[in-house]
């Protein structure tokens, strides 16, 4: 067991923005006071919350205490040191506990005999020596080493972002642990992270919506993104398989603001047999609309709710069978899916 102290960490920060607490020794770095809660406060790197190991309360949090609590404050402080921001910090924490219930073990899993410690590393020279991986504080900076070679990980849902590191046979393995780890992180360190749980922290809780651009028929883009994939047949890009694509995605990025395209009243509202959140909104005249794979609390509107054309409904997510933050729009003209880029050609907005 390492015995490093965040005495250093508190030196480290020349100026400490935002203290909290004396007797935990709590320190939050950034560069513009109240960082920890703006949206995506991991596009600050220098944003990090550390706890001293030494310091940690004899308590529970999230069905977690004792030397659990200790080794992911280890890991909060591998991150910190190696100027990470604190989603990353949060990720960090979700994998240690999905893949040892944060317990530094001796014995690997049955993917793995021979791997060790809290993210059960392998021994194939990757991951350092034995000790280094038995050593909480050491195999949590390998992963963080490996973390920040992920190209665009900002971007990814925070179990993805993990996949990408461990190469576990579920890349979804990682997701239930996600609000545990913002608590534990939250709990620690006392300070609000600004990352939601139950959406896969890729934006904040709460906030102001922000309206589309409508133009003079009433009628506004979805999302201002890119398309990713359009109408018609493509290999399905998690099943592998050859399918019929019934809408157009669209990708701006996680947390990016979804309007309904028209007026309408939301008639659906929920998560569909794979796991997708959808809203469904129907516009009179036999003119329905649908919008797949945002989180629960990404959802800003109920079934019921009288909506207008360009008003913020959502923001990206990537619930379900999704492989990184987009939306997955979709057109119904009396019942039959019909091209989304065509449609909404016709009624002058042009999509991507």
């Amino acid at each position: 067991m390492s015995e490093r102290k965040s005495g250093s960490l508190v030196a480290i920060a020349a100026v400490p923005l935002l203290i909290l607490g004396t007797v935990f020794g709590i320190v939050l770095l950034g560069s513009d006071e109240g960082s920890a809660t703006q949206c995506n406060p991991e596009s600050d790197p220098g944003t990090s919350i550390t706890i001293d190991p030494d310091d940690v309360p004899d308590t529970e949090i999230a069905g977690y205490g004792g030397e659990q609590l200790v080794n992911a404050a280890y890991v909060m402080q591998a991150g910190k040191d190696l100027g990470l921001g604190v989603r990353d910090q949060t990720i960090g924490v979700m994998t240690a506990m999905g893949e040892s219930s944060l317990t530094v073990i001796d014995y690997g899993d049955l993917a793995g005999p021979d791997s060790r410690g809290l993210f059960q590393q392998r021994d194939n020279g990757a991951w350092g020596s034995y000790a280094d991986r038995m050593d909480p504080y050491i195999s949590s900076t390998s992963f963080f080493r490996v973390l920040m070679t992920i190209e665009d990980r900002d971007n990814l849902p925070p179990t993805i972002a993990a996949h990408r590191v461990q190469r576990n046979a579920d890349p979804y393995h990682y997701e239930k642990y996600w609000d545990g780890a913002v608590a534990i992180v939250e709990g620690l360190s006392g300070v609000d992270t600004g990352l939601a749980p139950g959406n896969g922290g890729n934006t904040c809780a709460g906030g102001e919506t922000t309206p589309g651009e409508v133009n003079p028929q009433g009628w506004a883009s979805p999302d201002a993104g890119p398309v990713t994939s359009p109408f018609g047949y493509r290999i399905h890009p998690i099943t592998g398989e050859r399918k019929f694509h019934y809408g157009i995605d669209l990708a701006a990025g996680c947390g990016a603001p979804i309007w309904s395209v028209n007026d309408g009243v939301v008639v659906e509202r929920g998560f569909d047999s794979g796991g997708n959140g959808y809203l469904r909104i129907d516009h009179g005249g036999g003119i329905v609309t649908r919008y797949l794979h945002m989180y629960d609390n990404g959802m800003f509107v109920d079934v019921g709710d009288e909506v207008k054309g360009g008003q913020q409904i959502a923001e990206e997510g990537s619930s379900g069978q999704s492989t990184g933050c987009h939306l997955h729009f979709e057109v119904l003209v009396d019942g039959e899916n019909v091209d989304p880029a065509d449609f909404m050609a016709e009624v002058g907005i042009t999509l991507g």
